[in-house]
């Protein structure tokens, strides 16, 4: 097919996508290093992890690419550590068969989410151990490094040290019940696991857990601080930090632990799995079988993963003044980003490329709750793809959900309207409508509209006012980007793609139209056709397989974000088949999203009445023995029915569930006339509810041939 588009470097993408080489910095260019915070190797991520880093970092690395500037990006798994040895045995494995395990499950999820990464790696490497060993030596010959000796957590049961993430017990600073050794996570707070009040092993709580004397070496923290701050204050100005990091709009220190004076912190553990001290010296004997803190080591997964990738990974590393890195994380991930790690590249004494700018979201919470494995509570890793929800719409939902500025809630409701109504109505919509138009009246070449090539004309007698608010929100939608708010730069798009649905509404674009004016026509169709190749630049970044899809079928090629709205694809232009981009996703499964991934109560809560819900099968105050007979009479007639349910028969019973954890809820209320009122509703509603399903039941069981209908 015949393409006509303009070739200038304003146009056209030269950068490739992630993973297709590795680039190295040019001097004199703005150079973007981009990491997101490694996931930790015992589990499979969910959706909260994904919008918290990766897949916020990926949105940032391709907006880069869009923009022709060369882009790395670097993540992996983070594999040592406590967590590690604990899940392996769980499962009964060895570490590093856990950690082979879960790096596949990790590459999948991404690769189906459609995250690009230049590399995906893991911390497990010789070249890892290397680079780790390497600096803690650098520190030791810089004098931030002390041994010394201390009380831990000991288990008499086990016998042995037990790391920080094998104990468990109450934080001294909230009472947080399930505080770990290293972290609480009702407060956030950083913990030594000898402050964890009435400590428990979690091999075997009932083990005598006491303490016992070992030997560490620190990090002395406390005399890097002054550097470190230093640091903090021009780097968060020149980087324009997240407003949830460790220093505010003003410029102030806000992190508790640098306002208070930062401590000597341990750099080893008593593990196996981690990597080996190198210890010289005196301390030689003291250190023996030790590894290096999990926490030391993680963030130097980033440079030590970039050199199982490329030889030249220094270039990246250690040239802060042509590369500039971002971060991406979720909130509880800052301290060590933005204080930690920083500190260590100080006392490091190298020239290290360190963050310029932090980019930190808040927690997205599923339906009013969290997210839970251990109760099955939410959407985890590949169950996404189980849905029949494509990646794209997936990705679009999460990321207009992104938590910024305050903790988010993922919704099915939401999700489903955000595609039914936005997607589908508004952004697909206006590109498969001018699309349509383009191949049925024009033969799916691009008419002559008697326009130049280059920019559109803000003086133009016609469309001068749609250009100027176009060029308007591309300045907001650059504007967005560049200060890595990515919620606002999709909103933004979505914002333009509108524009074009109310040019074509206005313009009159119909069969009517290409027979009375047939100079407008073709005016409007290469305009909005022009403005259909600006979006593929636009939603790249956020969903890139629909970006290729319309570019398939505008038969063109990738092209750079634009400053301006300009003539590109040009007069004789063949565009390809047009397809539509989204389909209708049935409002019914919200309920059945809402049973499948709710958790193990609320799946046992559709086969079994609810603790508390008012059984309607026996008898209320003041009803009579007959009735409640008559009720099991009818009840004994309902088939017993195990053959595949229909989507109505799972709705209802999602509607049961919920029904009956609404019951439960107001009987949990203080109790009043207003309360007895809103129960008795809510269990005629849980009766009727119930009525429902046993009537699609043996409509099911009857066409089955299980029982006749009733």
């Amino acid at each position: 097919m015949a393409q006509k588009i303009r070739t200038e470097a304003d146009v056209l993408r030269t950068v490739p996508p992630p993973g297709q080489e590795a680039p190295l910095p040019k001097e004199g260019e703005k150079n973007v290093l981009i990491t997101s915070a490694l996931p930790y190797c015992n589990n499979v991520p969910h959706l909260g992890n994904i919008i918290g880093s990766t897949l916020s970092a990926d949105v940032f690395s391709r907006y880069n690419r869009a923009r022709n500037r060369r882009t790395l990006y670097i993540c992996g798994t983070d594999e040592y550590g406590t967590a590690t040895e604990t899940q392996a045995l769980k499962e009964g494995i060895t570490p590093r068969e856990l950690c082979d395990k879960y790096n596949v499950l990790h590459k999948e999820t991404y690769k189906w989410f459609d995250i690009g990464f230049d590399h995906f790696g893991r911390t497990s490497t010789p070249e890892h151990t290397e680079i780790s060993q390497e600096i803690f030596l650098n520190l030791s010959k810089n004098g931030y490094l002390e041994r010394q000796d201390k009380e831990q957590v000991y288990c008499e049961g086990c016998p042995k040290f037990l790391a920080d993430r094998y104990v468990e017990g109450i934080c001294p600073h909230c009472g947080f019940d399930d505080a770990r050794g290293d972290q609480c996570d009702g407060c956030s707070r950083t913990l030594d696991a000898i402050e964890l009040l009435k400590p428990r092993c979690l091999v075997d709580p009932k083990h005598k857990v006491t303490t016992k004397t070992s030997s560490h070496m620190y990090l002395k923290l406390n005399e890097i601080q002054p550097k470190t701050e230093e640091w903090i204050k021009a780097s968060w100005k020149k980087g324009r930090w997240s407003p949830n990091a460790v220093i505010n709009s003003d410029g102030d220190i806000i992190d508790a632990r640098l306002k208070m004076g930062l401590q000597p912190t341990p750099l080893t553990r008593d593990l196996k799995w981690g990597v080996p001290i190198p210890i010289e010296g005196e301390d030689v004997n003291q250190m023996a079988g030790k590894v290096l803190y999990v926490w030391f080591d993680a963030p130097i997964g980033y440079p030590s993963i970039t050199s199982t990738y490329m030889h030249e990974w220094k270039q990246w590393w250690f040239n802060p003044e042509n590369v500039d890195l971002y971060q991406f994380m979720g909130k509880d991930n800052i301290y060590f980003h933005s204080v930690y790690w920083p500190s260590v590249q100080i006392g490091d004494g190298r020239n290290w490329t360190k963050v310029h700018h932090l980019s930190t979201t808040e927690y997205l919470n599923y339906e009013g709750g969290k997210f839970s494995k251990s109760k099955n509570r939410g959407v985890f890793g590949p169950a996404a793809k189980d849905t029949g929800i494509p990646a794209s719409v997936w990705r679009y939902y999460l990321l207009s959900t992104r938590p910024e500025t305050a903790d988010s809630m993922f919704s099915w409701s939401d999700c489903i309207t955000a595609n039914n109504n936005i997607l589908l109505n508004n952004f697909g919509n206006f590109v498969n409508r001018v699309l349509k138009f383009a191949a049925s009246q024009y033969n799916s070449v691009i008419p002559d509209s008697e326009d130049p090539a280059g920019p559109y004309s803000p003086n133009d007698p016609i469309d001068g006012e749609f250009v100027t608010n176009i060029n308007s929100l591309l300045k907001d939608y650059t504007d967005a980007m560049e200060a890595v708010k990515l919620r606002l730069g999709l909103h933004t798009v979505m914002l333009i793609s509108a524009q074009g649905n109310n040019y074509l509404q206005s313009s009159g674009l119909n069969k009517a139209l290409m027979a009375e004016n047939p100079k407008r026509c073709a005016q409007v169709v290469s305009r909005a056709i022009n403005l259909i190749y600006v979006l593929t630049a636009l939603i790249c970044p956020f969903m890139p397989a629909t970006a290729e899809s319309i570019l398939a079928q505008l038969n063109a090629p990738e092209r750079v974000v634009p400053d301006v709205f300009s003539n590109d694809i040009l007069t004789g232009h063949t565009i390809g088949k047009p397809e539509h981009l989204f389909k209708k996703i049935d409002e019914a499964m919200v309920d059945v999203w809402r049973v499948k991934f709710g958790g193990n109560e609320s799946a046992a809560a559709v086969e079994t009445p609810a603790a508390g819900t008012p059984d309607p099968l026996k008898a209320a105050p003041g009803q009579s023995k007959k009735k409640v007979a008559a009720a099991k009479k009818a009840a004994a007639a309902v088939p017993a029915y195990t053959g595949p349910k229909s989507g109505e028969a799972l709705a209802l019973e999602a509607k049961v569930t919920e029904q009956g954890s609404l019951v439960r809820a107001l009987k949990g209320e203080p109790k009043t006339l207003e309360t007895d009122t809103k129960i008795k509703e809510a269990v005629e509603a849980l009766k009727a509810l119930k009525g429902d399903l046993e009537t699609e039941i043996r409509r099911l069981a009857a066409a089955a041939g299980d029982a006749p209908a009733a």
